[in-house]
């Protein structure tokens, strides 16, 4: 897997895969920043005039729901449809779906009507993709849970999607539902940093313009928390501000000589 991602990382430099993210304006500028920092080439249009045409000329679409509009649904499914349709791949991050009726009808008819490779979330994200109660409603994941309930949730989701599933926490858990890779990477500063897991998925929004599900999905998480690792070693003990300007740096930086060093992960 060391070799995969490093062969992706080197690959994603090399094409500059377009990637049409309709994505959450909180850290829309952030992700925009990622997917530029690792080669890729961003672009957000998620107006309902222009979504198809431009989804139709990319390399990988993202879904958001951090910060739906009256739009943002018909946008979504537009764009979803287009990819399907184009073989083109598409990343779902259902932030905060439990929070409101809204986004549950959201991501549920996107689920529905559109073709997902890889979907990212925390574990409250996750579960309500599984169709788990959760108590958690918001973007943050409060309820405690077991490393085996979160992959009991991962495979559950994967299989009735028929699709790859990341769950980012303290131990990230990547499974398409047969293959299983467990992530020890990051850095709990990487929780104090707004849209880190946005970024999450942009990243591997980029890695899926050129790779496979599993290996995209274990590409760009693992890059993120390799990246809050470093970036903590540099500048945590300056401060948050220092941190998230020192995470991008590395971001940009990362190479093979990187990943061999930090990666921990466990492939079952």
């Amino acid at each position: 897997m060391e070799d995969k991602i490093i062969e992706l990382i080197e690959k994603v430099k090399k094409q500059s895969p377009l990637v049409h993210s309709i994505m959450n304006y909180v850290t829309i500028n952030d992700c925009a920043n990622v997917l530029l920092a690792v080669g890729a080439s961003p672009i957000m249009a998620d107006a309902p005039m222009e979504v198809e045409e431009i989804t139709a000329m990319a390399d990988a679409l993202v879904l958001n729901t951090g910060t739906l509009k009256s739009w943002s649904k018909d946008s979504m499914i537009c764009a979803g449809k287009v990819a399907n349709q184009k073989g083109i791949p598409v990343i779902l991050d259902p932030v905060g779906v439990g929070a409101s009726r809204l986004r549950k009808q959201t991501v549920q008819d996107i689920l529905n009507q559109v073709r997902i490779t890889v979907i990212r979330g925390n574990r409250s994200e996750i579960a309500w993709v599984a169709g788990v109660e959760t108590l958690s409603t918001g973007v943050d994941c409060f309820e405690k849970s077991s490393l085996e309930k979160e992959i009991e949730l991962a495979k559950k989701a994967a299989s009735k999607w028929n699709t790859t599933v990341a769950v980012t926490g303290t131990v990230d858990v990547i499974t398409d539902g047969n293959q299983l890779i467990k992530i020890y990477n990051g850095t709990s500063m990487l929780s104090k940093v707004t849209g880190t897991g946005c970024m999450t998925t942009a990243l591997i929004g980029a890695f899926l313009a050129e790779g496979t599900s599993m290996t995209a999905a274990v590409a760009g998480v693992s890059m993120m928390g390799i990246a809050g690792e470093i970036a903590q070693e540099r500048a945590g003990s300056i401060g948050m501000g220092s941190f998230k300007v020192e995470l991008m740096n590395v971001l940009s930086q990362m190479n093979g000589e990187k990943i061999r060093e930090k990666l921990k992960i466990e492939k079952e």
